[in-house]
């Protein structure tokens, strides 16, 4: 019984959450400013743009601008490794992380929800991304991590200074703020995400030309940076379970939820270019959920938002009631390129026909 209802509940959530793919964006095309995270344009562009102080490269990610460089700094330092895949770096499979921070800065979910400080609000420090926030420290992982796996790796070549992250106000133990230190302290997470832009670094030996680095496989590219992207997540979910107090229960709630639906994502090798993660996101809550909200009516949200809200919190449910049986089961369906394939093609073809209106949970 388990096994179907399992499958039933992961394919409904599944197309809910599958976007339109870039398929259906022209390679041509040439992206918007609202495409892009809010102040892209103002984010400092490579690690050197930052400050330099006692012959380290500073960087503070507890101001989101500057979290935001740290994202544009990967995007454009392995730009050339994804020419072949879409114009303006459209194609580049890292937007997925920037995308989500300028989604979770535009929501609110970034500022302090304690109450206790102004940090993150218009009537403070708009800038601030707050120690408190469950979802500020969940991305320091997703932000720190890469960024110090990348130098390891060789991403941005020699480096005159070495980089040095600032510490947060609290919870300073909770965090790494270097290539050494984090690599004494969690050297699982730092060889993820090492070894995914080993990889991108790799083709750099094998391509023809120096204008030209797509001799690797997509596939591939996406396994290893979901690999580094839920070992991540894993490893930070635990961590700050208790920050989740501070939440709504609705948007603690969605807050777990969307964790253990990154597992189910991840496992497809799901494309985190430009285009596709824009139209992923657009079907996110467009603001933190508050005490009194139950989807799928909350008035304010589409039709689209809702479901999603729905789905993604059945998904949870059944995978717990499940043991995590229903992850595995899942990720057992996608461990070959071809099941991957087909599963997203699949998925695909469901969200653009009118059964999701037809399929409830």
């Amino acid at each position: 019984m388990w096994p179907c209802l399992g499958i039933y509940t992961l394919f409904t959530v599944t197309i809910t959450l599958s976007p339109v793919t870039a398929a259906a964006w022209s390679e041509n095309k040439v992206p918007g400013e609202d495409e892009y995270p809010p102040l892209w344009d103002l984010a400092p562009k490579n690690l050197l743009d930052f400050p330099v102080k006692d012959n380290k490269i500073v960087i503070n990610v507890w101001n989101y601008q500057e979290r935001l460089g740290v994202y544009k700094s990967l995007l454009n330092s392995s730009a050339k490794y994804f020419s072949a895949f879409g114009l303006q770096n459209t194609g580049n499979i890292l937007w997925g992380l920037p995308l989500q921070h300028g989604w979770q800065f535009r929501t609110g979910r970034l500022a302090d929800p304690s109450g206790a400080t102004s940090c993150g609000y218009e009537y403070g420090d708009l800038l601030c991304l707050s120690v408190r926030s469950w979802w500020s420290c969940m991305n320091y992982y997703l932000a720190v991590i890469p960024l110090l796996g990348a130098v390891e790796a060789g991403l941005f070549g020699q480096l005159p200074f070495q980089v040095e992250i600032l510490p947060p106000e609290e919870r300073k133990d909770d965090f790494c703020y270097s290539v050494a230190d984090c690599r004494s302290r969690i050297p699982k997470l730092m060889d993820d995400w090492k070894a995914f832009f080993e990889y991108l670094l790799s083709t750099e030996h094998k391509a023809v030309s120096s204008a030209t680095f797509s001799s690797f496989k997509l596939d591939d590219a996406l396994g290893l940076m979901w690999k580094a992207h839920v070992s991540s997540i894993a490893y930070a979910l635990p961590k700050f379970q208790d920050s989740l107090k501070y939440l709504s229960d609705p948007e603690a709630n969605f807050g777990e939820g969307w964790s253990n639906a990154v597992d189910f994502i991840g496992a497809t090798h799901f494309p985190t270019d430009l285009p596709t993660t824009n139209n992923f996101q657009a079907f996110l809550p467009p603001r933190m959920l508050a005490e009194g909200d139950v989807p799928p009516s909350i008035s304010d949200f589409s039709p689209r938002q809702n479901k999603v809200l729905v789905s993604i919190r059945a998904l949870h449910k059944a995978n717990k009631l499940t043991g995590g049986l229903l992850l595995k089961l899942w990720q057992k369906a996608m461990s070959n390129e071809a099941g991957r394939k087909m599963g997203r093609e699949l998925l695909e073809s469901l969200t653009l026909s009118q059964q999701l209106d037809l399929v409830g949970i």
